[in-house]
């Protein structure tokens, strides 16, 4: 029975006449020091891999290719852990199908130990180098790592946006942007004059992005705006009642839910005292029942997909756009309405 062993660099350099020395500069695409590989040896050791049958073996395909085929995901948080394995689903799958339909393979590096609450791709023993590529994902990536991986070249792209690092970051993130500034102006142009924006707005890029597009959305319309931060969503919603906001845009979906419960207990409806309307989905669990919110959506699913595409022409040398920004589908849900306060000066005009 014929062997089905794994080709090593012995066979190979047997069967060209070469040394091993010399199929395993060829294997690394680059000379030793004075050495330098005639083309015509390096064509024969290319050959003797395509005609030995084992093409698709990852040696062979580092050897006919230079790149194995294999993508790196890594996760800054645990991407299956009870309160992030719903928001990271999407993104995972996207991934998956990408790479599936080009004939890729997925390493999910696991063995990053947790530094200082944070999990550090370099480290002793990091298996980083066994994949052509990474994709990153995570709220908030190193910057150290980021500039470590633009300095070695290793091709990489984050899921989201990045601010530079020593150099542009690939990446492929949701334009946060625009669609907090659109939730802002159709707020206007129902009569809401006073808004807060309930959140960090500051940090991670993700974060500093809504921010950026709710005073974006607050100069072309003209409102007022407040900037009100938790954890203490009860005061929140008092600041919120006592100066006259009529809408809110929460930051994070489970917050919406707890300030949209709050607000029920103090006797207010929503959306006919305060519209609430959350940007993006949930990132931890959520308590109870939730509302019909208005917002929109992150577009995980493609995110994951064009993050693949992204990174394979980094690989090849084939890409553009290294940098994208998808839309947000809005949501038109049921928690934004005109202040009751408009509804009732309306209704009292039309009877004048």
């Amino acid at each position: 029975m014929a062997s089905t062993r794994r080709l090593t660099q012995r066979d190979i350099a047997r069967m060209t006449g070469v040394s091993q020395a010399t199929v395993s500069l060829v294997l690394n695409g680059r000379a030793d020091g004075e050495v330098r590989i005639a083309p015509e040896t390096r064509d024969r050791v290319l050959q003797a891999i395509r005609d030995s049958g084992y093409v698709a073996d990852p040696i062979a395909r580092r050897l006919a290719a230079q790149h194995n085929r294999i993508i790196g995901v890594f996760g800054y948080e645990p991407v299956f852990g009870v309160g992030s394995a719903h928001f990271y689903h999407p993104f995972l799958v996207g991934i998956e199908e990408q790479a599936e339909a080009q004939g890729s393979d997925l390493l999910l590096l696991t063995s990053a130990p947790v530094v200082d609450g944070r999990r550090r791709i370099f480290h002793e023993g990091n298996r980083i180098r066994l994949a052509d590529g990474c994709i990153l994902l995570g709220r908030s990536l190193d910057p150290e790592d980021l500039q470590r991986l633009l300095h070695d070249g290793l091709p990489f792209v984050s899921v989201g946006r990045r601010d530079d690092a020593g150099g542009p970051v690939p990446y492929v993130g949701a334009d946060y942007p625009s669609a907090v500034a659109e939730l802002v102006q159709q707020a206007a142009a129902l009569g809401h004059e006073r808004m807060a924006y309930v959140g960090e707005g500051a940090g991670p890029e993700s974060w500093a992005d809504r921010m950026s597009g709710f005073q974006a959305g607050a100069a072309a319309t003209g409102v007022e705006i407040r900037h009100e931060r938790g954890p203490d969503l009860a005061a929140v919603l008092e600041s919120i009642a006592s100066s006259g906001v009529t809408a809110v845009l929460v930051e994070e979906y489970s917050d919406a839910v707890a300030l949209a419960r709050l607000a029920a207990g103090r006797g207010l409806a929503v959306p006919l005292d305060l519209s609430v309307l959350t940007l993006g989905q949930p990132t931890r669990p959520v308590q109870g029942e939730p509302l019909q919110f208005t917002g929109f959506e992150i577009p995980r699913h493609q995110m994951g997909r064009e993050a693949v595409q992204v990174l394979t022409g980094l690989i090849d040398g084939s890409g553009r756009r290294p940098q994208r920004l998808l839309p947000c589908p809005l949501v038109e849900g049921a928690t934004l309405a005109p202040p009751r306060r408009r509804r009732t000066s309306r209704k009292q005009g039309n009877g004048a």
